[in-house]
Parts: structure tokens; C-alpha cells; sequence
């Protein structure tokens, strides 16, 4: 669905890499899911600890060709998510 509108699906978790890839493979995850120990990444997006919890935050960042963000949704609970609808509406 994604790929077909021209987008690369690509998750980042707060994990090690072996925790990271025993999720993908038990979950059977078709997209890639790269690690991000130290957070930094997490930080750098402002996603990181907002919950007191030590994780990032379920978001979804679309961003364009030229690296910039033109939409974000930052979760405010861990079930609350954007449905692929939602997502597909905001691809440049």
C-alpha cells in the first residue's frame, strides 16, 4: 500500500539489535526495523521518554525527498495510532 503510493516504510525501535531482530522475525515484519540503543534517534525527534518510561513514543514521521518532515504524529498513549488512511493523506 505504501510502496505503491511511493513511500519506504521504515521503523525505528529503542532496542539492541538482537532484540530488534528477534521481533522481526517472530512478528514477520516486511519492512525494515532498525535499531536504536543509545536513542539517539528517538532524541533527536523528540519522541524519546515523554512518558517517563525510558522508550520512545509511537510516532510516525513522513518525510520527503529532501529530508525534510511535512507530517508527524506523536502518539498520546501507546495504542493511540494513525490508521495507514490518515498516513497515505499527508505523502508529498
Amino acid at each position: 500500500m505504501f510502496q505503491e503510493a511511493g513511500a519506504e516504510v521504515v521503523a525505528v525501535a529503542v532496542a539492541s539489535l538482537e532484540s530488534v531482530e528477534g521481533w522481526c522475525q517472530r512478528a514477520g515484519i516486511p519492512y525494515p526495523m532498525l535499531a536504536d540503543p543509545e536513542h539517539r534517534v528517538a532524541e533527536a525527534y523528540g519522541v524519546y521518554n515523554l512518558w517517563g518510561d525510558g522508550l520512545a513514543a509511537p510516532a510516525v514521521f513522513v518525510i520527503d525527498a529532501d529530508g525534510r518532515i511535512v507530517w508527524s504524529y506523536v502518539s498520546r498513549d501507546p495504542n493511540d495510532r494513525p490508521g495507514a488512511q490518515a498516513i497515505l493523506e499527508h505523502l508529498p
